[in-house]
Order: structure tokens, then C-alpha cells, then sequence
């Protein structure tokens, strides 16, 4: 079976998908990718791409990149391909092109990349990546969208964006969380790390305002989100009865195994076993176990 084409770019790594932006092909070279270096095409002929990563724009950064681009001009050219009727779609730039039109330009100097819907999305994650331009809930997306559009694996996407692949699953994690707690991520009252403490968390509103009222660490966060109960008015109506020895053995051995603690409580109606683990880490080397 002949190797995927895309899969053979990945092994490639960040370093030369992000050098191959920004510069021509080299002269004579059938490997390089078709690009045009130091055109200036009318800056109405160029459009963003509605599935890029990226939708936010900071008004105050946006305002500092159009005074620069008034007083020295665009340093880095937009990186686009062709699109219908001799017009552009920006793969990459997005922001410089709309601190341009802001700016007043008329024309847009341009690199122009003839890649695909797949390779534009990867350049447009890898460069905003590269930059730290996108927020969390951003970046997350984006990774989504190659999963389900091109069918990436995690260890893929870190390949491609020079991450490991933890960060790529701890980003994709942030996914799960409700829209409450995106919208505080999008607008930095939440930190990434902060935000991963709560995927597991039964009431992730409650701990969320209470990491950002009391200012919390990452550390002071788990440590929260660990605790069966997170509200600080809710008190408990009778004190938990007494385990026997048997159920105390067998928590210590569970224990041991995992090495992590382990609760276990018996009822009427069944029970519970609860696994308690302090890190991401922890919980995914636990999950690999049981998968085995």
C-alpha cells in the first residue's frame, strides 16, 4: 500500500510547513510548491476564509498594527490562494489584511500557495499557532475541524503543529466544556490550564467563578475540583457511617495498584468506586489501563 501523501508532509514537521510560507520555490525545483513572491494585487480582490480558525480580533492590537502598516507599510506579505474570477482567499495574514483596509491601502502584497481545503486549514492552524494568536476555544476548534473534515488523528495534529500529543487531547478536551465557561476562555478571565481542571468537574459554572473571584492557581483549582463538593453553602445532613475492615483493605489495594486514592462506598443499592487523580497526566495513563 502506497503511503498518504498528507501523512508524508507531516513527518516533514513545523519548521518546514512554516518556512515554506513565507518564502518562493526555489528555481527549478519540482518538489517545491507553487508559489509567487511579491505580488500586489487590489486589496477588494482578497477575502478571508470563512472556515479559518480564528475569530477574534483584539480592537487594541488591531489599532497598534494599523498605525505601523500607515507609517512603514506591510513587512510580511498575506499569504492567500487563487479563488474564482482572479480573486484571493487569505490563508494566512488575516489580521494584517484587515489592519490594511483600516490603514486605507489599496493594494496587498501577497504570496500566492495553490494547496487544497486540507493544507490551507493546517497553515492557517499552524501559523495562528505558531504566533499564539488563537485563543484556547480557537485552537480546539480548529483541531476538531481536521479530525472530522480530513480525518486526523491527535498524534497527527501534534506532528503537524510541533505539539505533543497531550496538548493536543488536553485542548480537545476544552470542547466539552459548556458554553458559560468557553466564553471565559475566549475573553482570558480563564486560563487553559485552569479551564482543563474543570472537564471533569459536576458543577464546572460554580468552580470556574469561584477560580476567578478568589484568583486560584492551576494547583489550588484541582485541588478544588477534586473535592466532592464545591458549594460553599451545601452542607452534608449526617456524617458518612463507618467502613468495615474488608472495604478498607480493599481501598488500600485498589490504592496501591493505581496509585492513586480510591473511595469506596456501599449502600442498599449498590455502591460507588471512586478513583481520585491530581493530574491529566494520571487520568490518562489510568484510562490507558483500563483500556487494556
Amino acid at each position: 500500500m502506497s503511503e498518504d501523501p498528507s501523512r508524508k508532509r507531516l513527518g516533514r514537521g513545523l519548521a518546514a510547513l512554516i518556512g515554506e510560507i513565507d518564502k518562493p520555490a526555489e528555481p527549478g525545483s519540482s518538489a517545491a510548491p507553487r508559489v509567487s513572491a511579491d505580488n500586489r494585487v487590489p486589496i477588494e480582490f482578497v477575502a478571508p476564509n470563512p472556515r479559518n480558525p480564528r475569530r477574534s480580533f483584539g480592537e487594541a492590537e488591531l489599532a497598534d498594527l494599523t498605525q505601523s502598516i500607515r507609517e512603514h507599510g506591510i513587512v510580511q506579505p498575506v499569504v492567500v490562494r487563487s479563488s474564482n474570477g482572479g480573486r484571493y482567499e487569505i490563508i494566512a495574514g488575516e489580521r494584517r489584511w484587515r489592519a490594511a483596509q483600516k490603514a486605507g491601502l489599496t493594494e496587498l502584497p501577497v504570496i500566492i500557495r495553490e494547496v487544497d481545503d486540507r493544507v490551507a486549514l493546517e497553515l492557517a492552524i499552524i501559523e495562528n499557532v505558531q504566533r499564539a494568536d488563537l485563543n484556547p476555544v480557537e485552537e480546539a476548534m480548529g483541531y476538531q475541524q481536521l479530525i472530522d473534515e480530513h480525518n486526523y488523528t491527535q498524534a497527527d495534529l501534534g506532528q503537524v503543529i510541533g505539539k505533543s500529543r497531550s496538548h493536543v487531547a488536553n485542548t480537545l478536551r476544552l470542547l466539552k466544556l459548556p458554553d458559560v465557561i468557553r466564553e471565559l476562555l475566549v475573553d482570558g478571565s480563564l486560563s487553559a490550564g485552569h479551564a482543563r481542571t474543570l472537564v471533569t468537574s459536576s458543577d464546572p459554572a460554580t468552580l470556574a467563578r469561584r477560580i476567578i473571584d478568589e484568583g486560584l492557581s492551576v494547583r489550588q483549582a484541582e485541588a478544588l475540583a477534586q473535592q466532592p463538593d464545591i458549594t460553599p453553602q451545601k452542607t452534608r445532613s449526617s456524617a458518612p457511617a463507618e467502613k468495615d475492615a474488608d472495604t478498607l483493605a480493599l481501598e488500600k489495594a485498589l490504592s496501591d495498584v493505581t496509585g492513586m486514592k480510591v473511595t469506596i462506598t456501599h449502600g442498599q443499592r449498590g455502591g460507588d468506586l471512586k478513583i481520585a487523580y491530581k493530574t491529566l497526566e494520571q487520568l490518562d495513563e489510568l484510562c490507558r489501563r483500563l483500556q487494556r
